[in-house]
């Protein structure tokens, strides 16, 4: 079957990129890092900052994965809400899980450190789906104003709604300032270049095919084998092919965007040029492209078999949108895999000298980066904020390897059809 990404409008319009060789013999270093998305790039490039030699392995290219394929959204926080982790971890946790996963935004600092091109914009709008969406907004967004000092979240008016979407008929919103959207592709190559430049050594097209956890960890490959003092698992949605354990805490889901031509009234559409995603379960997220395309996101789909037609399936959460849209020719349309856990938090942790996160459940462009720099941190010895997340609760999917997906996809199917009743 084609690779999704291969129609893709980021890898249309992708940046300059090296390929880099295959791991073939025997190679050693400090860190090995398996996986070449988000958070692999970024704690390979933040432990060779901190001086450790770093090898990071990708089975495919940098970018194949959710980290190359999603929608481009920066959406500061986690899948809870805040007032919902505060009532849950008590008031002390919840600041510190706030202080990281709200105020530092480390996707912004890196672009702005290593000027990385990837299109940056910012302003993000949750759209209510329903009235009882927007109250429950509004709550969340003057809880946090109160309780964390967070300013940059305004409470829309449906008659507000006008400044930032004409269509979807929503309810209100929230528009928060220190959201946005970028180029994930462009973004991610530009972390690796500089990965490169600070002395990580890539390996594309080299899987590992399991890790061996004793005095110290190899990533073992078709061709080679890596021997490190520690090893960073960032595969996502493919940890199980590396870890079935780890896997076992998530399943992925499939997800699936298109892009249209350029519109001559793009701006009509989104006047403020913010990045949208309504507050249903299975939501739709949206926003225009630097050449004024509509990037669309919409629905899911619990078997890792596609779409016939990958186009027309997101076509038709587009035109309920934005009726006007319902001819307007497709130039790219692809998916890919989602890693969802069981609460849908982020799963990072450590396991002897192998380090892990994955399962960012779609909420994952602006945290991916941060959970990197942790892991970084926390293989240097200060752990404190990576403990922030590596604390937080898990179960595994029921089931085992055969049911989970099962099990869990008539649970989200239920939640689906509750957006619909």
């Amino acid at each position: 079957m084609p690779d999704p990404l291969n129609n893709s409008y980021y890898a249309a319009t992708v940046n300059a990129w090296e390929k880099q060789p295959e791991l073939i013999g025997q190679a050693d270093c400090d860190v090995v890092v398996v996986g070449g998305g988000f958070t692999g790039v970024s704690a390979a490039l933040a432990a060779a900052e901190k001086g450790f030699s770093v090898i990071l392995l990708e089975s495919q290219y940098i970018g194949f994965g959710a980290s190359g394929r999603n929608g481009g959204q920066l959406i500061p926080g986690l899948r809870w809400s805040l007032s919902e982790l505060d009532t849950e971890f008590g008031r002390v946790r919840t600041q510190a899980i706030f202080d990281l996963a709200w105020r530092e935004n480390a996707v912004l600092r890196r672009i702005k450190k290593h000027k990385i091109e990837c299109d940056l914009k910012q302003g993000h709008l949750e759209a209510a789906y329903k009235p009882d969406h927007h109250r429950a907004m509004t709550n969340e967004a003057e809880f946090m104003a109160r309780e964390f000092g967070w300013q940059s979240a305004g409470i829309m008016s449906a008659q507000d709604m006008g400044e930032h979407i004409s269509g979807g008929k929503y309810h209100g919103g929230i528009y928060d300032t220190a959201g946005g959207h970028f180029h994930p592709l462009n973004y991610l190559r530009g972390l690796a270049k500089a990965a490169l430049a600070s002395g990580v050594v890539i390996y594309e097209n080299s899987a590992v095919l399991r890790t061996v956890n004793e005095t110290g960890v190899a990533a073992v490959t078709g061709q080679g084998q890596v021997n490190a003092k520690y090893a960073v698992i960032a595969a996502d949605a493919w940890t199980h092919d590396i870890a079935p354990d780890l896997g076992s805490y998530t399943v992925p889901i499939m997800n699936y965007n298109i892009a249209t031509v350029p519109l001559p009234d793009a701006d009509v559409l989104l006047p403020s040029d913010a990045a949208v995603a309504d507050s249903r379960f299975v939501l739709n997220y949206f926003r225009l492209s630097a050449d004024k395309r509509m990037i669309f996101g919409g629905g899911e789909k619990y078997v890792q078999t596609p779409p016939t037609d990958i186009a027309g399936f997101v076509r038709g959460h587009m035109t309920q949108v934005f009726p006007t849209l319902e001819s307007v020719p497709i130039d790219y349309a692809w998916g890919g895999s989602v890693a969802v856990t069981m609460n849908r938090l982020p799963h990072m942790g450590r396991n002897g000298n192998i380090f892990y996160a994955h399962g960012f459940s779609g909420h994952g462009a602006l945290i991916t980066t941060l959970a990197g720099e942790l892991i970084a941190e926390a293989l240097s010895g200060t752990a404190g904020k990576f403990d922030v997340f590596a604390s937080m609760p898990h179960r595994k999917f029921p089931g085992g390897r055969m049911l989970a997906r099962p099990l869990a996809t008539l649970g989200l199917m239920w939640f689906a059809l509750r957006d619909r009743l």
